[in-house]
């Protein structure tokens, strides 16, 4: 009798140095692989005299398909909740599983891309910071992990959900100056983010189309948290000439500044305009309830998780589509008002 163990796609798999994906990719004849990789997995097969089984046919055919949600720490819960809903209700509209991977701060690239192997999963969205990450968009696509951006600085050969962040903030910005403010300041999100330098540059480009001059006392960091928004808000209400308009980077901060006025006992929006971004259901509830950017997360989610299903479906290969825009909205509510200076006919 022989007891000799035949080999597996995993043995495969590690004799080429990919993903167990890509050797079902390779076995079901699949073109999203490159020539280079194919060819690593094609002389693995030959040494190692594998013959592929239905299980192995079944990754890249079967119906019982998982993805993965990757997302970092510095992702705020309303956001990745946002993410979640979105992604969860167009996995089950095309027969995905959703998963989600939490990335480790001091993780490497390569770690991830091993835990992501290891999830065995068809494909990735990658939401802010680690869409802007150049080590994981490369390690990514050197081991032909199907993969979609949201919200990224750069494509990075992945497929692509955005909106316009620039022109969003410049637009809240330019509703504030149309009110009649002028001390306007900002909140910046986490530096990690792109789309934070994104909507400060907006911000900036708006204030100096109208021909404002940008206080740099008036623009400080924060990290997207609510207790980042705290401490930025305790600084901008503690200058001896404040602000009379807050614009933060998203919505949490936004709540904070609320907070803080509130126990300075500012009235906003009477004696402070303050708006936010996103439009998370955060910015519904407080009051007096946010003037914010609607970023309509839950359909970005959506819109990324279809094309991931697309190119599952294809075996890899993208329908052209490479960039999806959604369109924004400015939504008016409570916390926004003509400053009391520019009422008297101040400047």
């Amino acid at each position: 009798m022989n007891d000799r163990k035949l080999p597996t796609i995993r043995d495969v798999a590690a004799r080429a140095g990919v993903s167990v994906m890509t050797v079902s990719r390779v076995v079901n004849k699949q073109s999203w692989v490159s020539p280079q990789t194919r060819a690593k997995v094609e002389k693995a097969i030959g040494d190692l005299n594998y013959a592929p089984n239905a299980t192995a046919r079944a990754l890249a055919g079967g119906d019982d398909r998982r993805v993965a949600l990757l997302y970092r720490n510095t992702t705020t819960s309303a956001y990745l909740g946002e993410l979640l809903l979105g992604g969860l209700d167009e996995a089950a509209k095309h027969h995905l599983h959703l998963v989600v991977e939490q990335c480790e701060a001091g993780a490497t690239a390569e770690e991830i891309v091993a835990q992501i192997q290891q999830a065995r999963v068809s494909g990735v969205i990658v939401p802010p910071p680690l869409c802007d990450w150049d080590e994981l968009a490369e390690a990514l696509a050197r081991h032909d992990i199907m993969r979609v951006a949201i919200a990224p600085d750069e494509s990075h050969g992945m497929m692509v959900v955005a909106i316009d962040d620039r022109q969003a903030a410049s637009e809240m910005t330019r509703h504030l100056i149309d009110l009649g403010h002028r001390r306007i300041a900002f909140i910046q999100g986490n530096a990690q983010h792109r789309s934070s330098a994104r909507r400060l540059e907006g911000f900036r480009t708006s204030m100096a189309a109208q021909g404002l001059t940008v206080d740099e006392d008036y623009v400080v960091e924060g990290d997207f948290s609510y207790r980042s928004g705290l401490e930025a808000a305790e600084r901008l209400l503690s200058l001896t000439i404040r602000p009379t308009a807050i614009f933060a980077c998203n919505d949490d901060m936004a709540a904070a500044a609320i907070t803080i006025a509130h126990q300075r006992q500012i009235n906003v929006p009477a004696d402070l305009t303050v708006c936010g971004f996103d439009d998370t259901p955060l910015a519904a509830a407080i009051w007096p309830t946010l003037t914010t950017i609607r970023q309509p997360i839950r359909d970005m989610s959506r819109a990324a998780m279809t094309l991931l299903a697309s190119a599952i479906r294809g075996g890899g290969e993208k329908d052209g589509q490479d960039m999806t825009r959604l369109d924004y909205s400015l939504i008016r509510r409570q916390s926004d008002a003509v400053p009391r200076l520019h009422q008297r006919g101040e400047r």
